[in-house]
């Protein structure tokens, strides 16, 4: 459960940060995505064959060594948005029925369609927490991620927009970062990728916010009470992850969603419930505080993030000033406040935040060049958006805010 092992020799690195996801250009593809340099298939490098490291001492620690301990994934994982303190892991601990706890750092990054779970871990004691037992025991793995590599779910491998050298930008921000992948590898529930716990402060993490807890032959439902009780007070969240493992999520509790980079101000806490249909349930009081139905030029009333809306009336006025303004056709607009998960999958959008728009979406359909006027996609990036027709997997109707520009 250690957080913050010493910093050791050298393996390459990698930082995080916020990208972009649509809703009503939802869905996902495989074609498109280039992969890791030295990278084999999903399969075999999850049996350990990984890309060759790159030296970054300030994000290595001492690697894991040799595994020992029992294989299993967790029962229960509990998430929130603060550190949850020593003494009360210690009472989980203490729970009868409970075998094990490993405190870990959680996060949501979002890119180009899909949000990843990114976990900062001690990689000597998470490793066995994994889904696959060959994950677990491949020691190669384990040693990039201490070495600062970042190692990421097999099945993303294809859909991640990996560039030729092998690192992946966490995000369509401005500032997002590069990040090596040093491995695929299957990782715990809830969780799509990993880093070392020196990475916390880099992410702006918040250190220890999650607990993954393993139960044994107890069932896991038997200890979500006491388990709540135990955290009353420190906004986590319990979750089955029986039920995850069958159906995406656990439906009979809140969600929290921690969103990393730039704009996380525009999203902050963002809790929710799960719905029927993909749909999701928001907290009343996170929509009042950041969701909002404005008029702006063109377009007539819409419901966005309010944190967006200088931005989005600036370039849709200057679309006007240039002429250019029949270029975009209302009756085809698909909407900016979305509360649902990309279709087919558990993963959230930026329309769930309200932070993204579908422009004249017939003809800029996924996978696509693109109808849409080039002009009017260069007053939009000049006015803090990102466009998905920049993305590996094109999604040329599809805007969404990667900075804060606020109008003189």
């Amino acid at each position: 459960m250690a957080l913050g092992r010493a910093r050791g020799t050298a393996v390459l690195g990698l930082v995080l940060s916020l990208g972009a996801l649509t809703t009503a250009c939802n869905g996902s593809s495989d074609a498109g995505a280039p992969q890791p340099s030295g990278s084999s298939s999903a399969t075999a490098a999850a049996g350990g064959q990984t890309a060759e490291p790159a030296l970054d001492p300030a994000h290595a620690v001492e690697r894991p060594g040799r595994r020992t301990g029992l294989i299993s994934p967790p029962d229960i994982v509990a998430n929130g948005s603060k550190t949850i303190a020593p003494a009360r892991v210690r009472a989980i601990e203490r729970l009868p029925g409970v075998v094990d706890v490993e405190q870990i750092s959680l996060v949501q990054v979002l890119i180009e369609n899909q949000s990843l779970s990114v976990a900062a871990v001690d990689p000597a004691t998470y490793r066995n927490y994994v889904t696959n037992s060959d994950s677990a025991k491949t020691d190669d793995v384990w040693d990039r991620v201490s070495g600062g590599e970042l190692a990421l779910r097999p099945a993303l491998e294809k859909r991640a927009p990996i560039d030729d050298d092998g690192f992946l930008r966490l995000g369509s921000a401005q500032d997002a970062p590069r990040v090596h992948v040093g491995a695929y590898a299957q990782q715990s529930w809830l969780v799509d990728a990993v880093v070392n716990e020196t990475w916390v402060p880099d992410l702006d993490m918040t250190e220890g916010n999650a607990l993954l807890i393993r139960t044994g032959t107890t069932a896991p439902i038997t200890l979500r009470k006491p388990i709540e009780r135990i955290l009353r007070g420190s906004d986590a969240s319990v979750q089955m992850t029986d039920a995850v493992a069958r159906n995406g999520l656990d439906t009979d509790v809140r969600q929290t969603a921690i969103v990393a980079g730039t704009i996380a101000d525009a999203v902050g806490i963002f809790r929710y419930t799960v719905l029927s249909g993909g749909h999701i349930a928001p907290d009343p009081g996170w929509v009042a505080a950041h969701i909002a139905t404005e008029a702006v030029p063109i377009l007539g009333n819409v419901t966005c993030n309010r944190l967006m809306y200088p931005q989005l009336k600036a370039a849709l006025a200057q679309v006007q000033r240039e002429g250019l303004a029949d270029r975009i056709h209302p009756g085809e607009y698909a909407g900016c406040y979305y509360p649902r998960f990309i279709a087919g999958s558990t993963k959230l959008s930026n329309h769930a935040f309200g932070l993204a728009l579908d422009l004249n979406v017939p003809g800029n359909q996924r996978g696509t060049a693109g109808e849409i006027d080039r002009r009017v996609v260069e007053i939009f990036k000049y006015w803090g958006f990102t466009w998905g027709g920049d993305w590996a997997y094109t999604d040329p109707m599809h805007f969404e805010m990667n900075r804060l520009v606020r109008p003189g």
